[in-house]
């Protein structure tokens, strides 16, 4: 596995690369709306995510880039950002998502705002969001608003019911896909370890969900996880996008803090190992549809490897260290321009930016800053 990068830098080098990264995410930043310009409102979610992981792993450059304030502000100014959301699937099975202002009125007349919005996986992105910002743990500034707004978020999305099992991708659209369920798993088995008096609550719906989930057909014999479930109920065969190989880690992760169940990091390791095998070019991560990703799937990578990380730090693995710290140097060296800007595709050459694919590859920079 060669990225051709030869000197592998240590956590601070990372660190600080972080810093130089975000400093130029921020560039895209919208006081206003609490959102990122360039991108979409599910991508902000992630946005947000990289800077509360960042200010976990190094608090210091935390303070100095103000993360805390930035988390605030978007809790504060994101929910009062009404949008509708639109989404469809092109030929090549890859999300597309658009997304409209709404005035006050057609809010109302749709019936829900804030986090919420039609589509449960939106959703989820969002209660990670708030649940990575809680656990900064910056007293005063949002900490308990942030933990219950998840939890209003997993109330909404429990009631997605699906007639496959698990939950719908949507509210309008009767499909059962991995992404949605997989971040269903993951923000209810996070609420278990995050609200002792409720952790029974939380934590049978974790356990539910992963139950189904691991016999619904989605993982293939890859052991792989594609995009979704036919109406019939079966593996639809479509694509294995990396997120769906990454979300379910994070998930196996907090399930397994939660029940002490290590079993669930080997089963974690096994998806992670199948994903890094096949899902990858000259051992850098690599998305089927570069170079050509769109808003949506430009995302994807960062969140295989930001939860990839997760479970490096609960369960470390030689492999799993050096792809991330490999995948971490060659976006450095190969897709970054004298701006600091970072791309899409990570082995280069560095083409054009957006607060998605810079947040995207932040996640891989904050993965290696923890794990070097």
């Amino acid at each position: 596995m060669s990225s051709h990068i030869t000197n592998r830098a240590d956590s601070a080098t990372y660190a600080s690369h972080t810093v130089d990264a975000i400093n130029t995410l921020q560039k895209w930043y919208n006081r206003e709306t609490g959102l990122w310009d360039t991108t979409g409102w599910w991508n902000s979610a992630n946005c947000l995510t990289v800077l509360a992981d960042f200010a976990t792993v190094d608090p210091t450059a935390s303070a100095t880039l103000n993360i805390p304030e930035i988390l605030q502000n978007t809790y504060d100014q994101a929910q009062k950002t009404p949008v509708q959301a639109s989404k469809v699937l092109s030929v090549a099975g890859l999300p597309i998502s658009t997304y409209t202002r709404l005035s006050k009125p057609e809010i109302e007349k749709r019936g829900f705002d804030n986090f919420l919005n039609d589509y449960y996986d939106d959703e989820g992105w969002w209660a990670l969001a708030m649940i990575h910002s809680y656990d900064v743990g910056v007293q005063g500034i949002g900490d308990q608003q942030y933990l219950q707004a998840a939890i209003e978020i997993f109330e909404d999305m429990k009631k997605g019911n699906s007639t496959c099992g698990g939950i719908f991708w949507s509210k309008v659209t009767p499909y059962t896909n991995a992404i949605a369920n997989e971040l269903f798993l993951s923000v209810a088995a996070s609420l278990a370890n995050r609200v002792p008096s409720r952790k029974d609550y939380f934590l049978d719906t974790a356990k539910t969900q992963w139950n189904w989930f691991k016999n619904s057909g989605l993982i293939n014999q890859d052991n792989l996880i594609n995009d979704g479930l036919t109406d019939d109920c079966k593996n639809n065969g479509m694509q294995t996008w990396t997120y769906n190989q990454g979300v379910i880690l994070g998930g196996l992760v907090e399930l397994s803090k939660a029940t002490g169940d290590k079993s669930l990091l080997t089963e974690a390791q096994t998806i992670a190992s199948a994903a890094i095998t096949k899902l990858s070019k000259d051992g850098i991560l690599f998305e089927g549809c570069e170079p050509n990703c769109g808003s949506d799937g430009s995302q994807f990578k960062g969140i295989f490897m930001r939860n990839l990380h997760y479970l490096q730090k609960a369960a470390p693995m030689d492999p799993i260290k050096n792809f991330l710290l490999t995948n971490a140097d060659t976006i450095w060296a190969k897709n970054r321009n004298d701006q600091n800007e970072l791309g899409g595709t990570w082995e280069g050459p560095y083409t054009n930016a957006t607060a998605g694919t810079q947040s995207s590859a932040l996640d891989v920079l904050v993965a290696a800053a923890a794990v070097a």
